[in-house]
């Protein structure tokens, strides 16, 4: 059960980070199908791309916090 309540926390963390920085990062663009990553001509990644980067990471992130917390709570909580 202490497992159960960890991942709920954490799950929620990431979820409250996701939505923040979808927020702050949002262009209205988000249908254009532009996801590529871009860096200038020396290499550097900018700071769109390095928010995209993360985006991305904390969306990952909040999908496998959501599997897991529905795999502890299939086998700890009662039915």
């Amino acid at each position: 059960m202490i497992w159960y309540n960890i991942a709920v926390g954490a799950g929620l963390l990431v979820a409250i980070l996701f939505s923040v920085l979808v927020i702050i990062t949002g262009k209205g663009d988000a249908m254009s199908g532009g996801g590529s990553v871009r860096t200038t001509f020396k290499g550097k990644a900018g700071f769109d791309d390095i928010m995209s980067r993360w985006t991305l990471f904390l969306g990952i992130g909040f999908l496998l916090m959501m599997v897991l917390i529905d795999a502890i709570s299939n086998r700890a909580l009662p039915q």
